[in-house]
């Protein structure tokens, strides 16, 4: 009987002990979900071929909450659907010429001026600034020239609760000679201009190919951080185990640094299926 009891007793204290490991391993998935809450938007141009209305509604059902670079005639459309634009763009965009050459100034600043109005009437928290092509210029010349541009549109944009972000884009591989391509240089400017309503684009893909070192660089600058876009390395592809950057270990890292904002699908899809493309995509970084 003894012996009975203590096996009966061992095996209550084995169920026991799996039990609270079950219930261990239950809330630690409860933090890690809570951690990959990602807030899915995709850029627009990926998908050309497909009418705006159809992307939206098909793209709404996989998990999107944004679909991106989109201008004012078409924040409607999304929000007829349910979706926002979480980084907009306007009709006289241009990477090429920024604002690091101050010739640009008066008409970017005309266009922004404007743009900045249509984004707060219409709910949309970003829109998106380039910085130009170097052209012969210093690093400190055109930061110095980005930020006397820039200045009068981030008051604006303080006043109407936007937020201007520029991209940091390749100059290796797609843009060449084009000045915001380090995370370093982008810092400095945000620095220079010292807003909160003014943070850098880190596109993933292009800073990948300039820098490497991604995760270690997400950490470092996360406070001038306000956007994301993905993509595979190399070719800008899908962001499977097709390429070299490992994903679901750096939304995590976004994730980590208390991130808020949006992570935006910008691969070009190889697939016949674009949005099947985009499904596996968006899986990938809901971690």
């Amino acid at each position: 009987m003894n012996r009975r009891k203590a096996i009966k007793n061992a095996a209550l204290g084995l169920g026991a002990i799996s039990m609270s490991r079950s219930l261990a391993a239950t809330q630690n998935a409860d933090q890690l979900s809570g951690l990959g809450q990602t807030n899915h938007s995709a850029c627009v141009w990926c998908y050309n071929g497909i009418p705006l209305e159809e992307l939206a509604d098909r793209g709404k059902d996989l998990g999107l909450k944004s679909i991106e670079l989109t201008t004012v005639d078409q924040w409607p459309i999304l929000q007829k659907r349910g979706l926002t634009c979480a980084m907009g763009t306007l009709k006289e965009f241009s990477i090429e010429d920024g604002w690091n050459d101050p010739t640009n100034h008066e008409k970017l600043q005309t266009a922004y001026r404007r743009a900045i109005r249509d984004a707060a009437d219409h709910g949309i928290p970003n829109m998106i600034v380039m910085s130009g092509n170097r052209r012969r210029l210093t690093d400190l010349e055109g930061m110095i020239n980005c930020a006397n541009g820039l200045r009068p549109m981030v008051k604006l944009a303080e006043e109407m609760g936007v937020t201007l972000q520029m991209e940091l884009l390749n100059s290796k591989v797609d843009h060449a000679d084009y000045m915001c391509d380090r995370t370093e240089w982008g810092v400095a400017l945000a620095e220079m201009i010292g807003s909160d309503r003014f943070k850098l684009l880190y596109d993933i893909y292009h800073m990948q190919i300039m820098e490497g070192d991604v995760i270690a660089t997400i950490r470092k600058y996360a406070d001038y951080i306000g956007h994301y876009h993905t993509g595979g390395v190399p070719g800008r592809n899908e962001i499977n185990d097709s390429q070299e950057l490992n994903y679901p270990a750096i939304i995590r890292a976004i994730h980590e640094t208390g991130f808020e904002g949006y992570v935006a699908q910008e691969f070009i899809p190889t697939y016949e299926d674009k949005l099947k493309a985009l499904e596996e995509g968006l899986n990938i970084c809901s971690v």
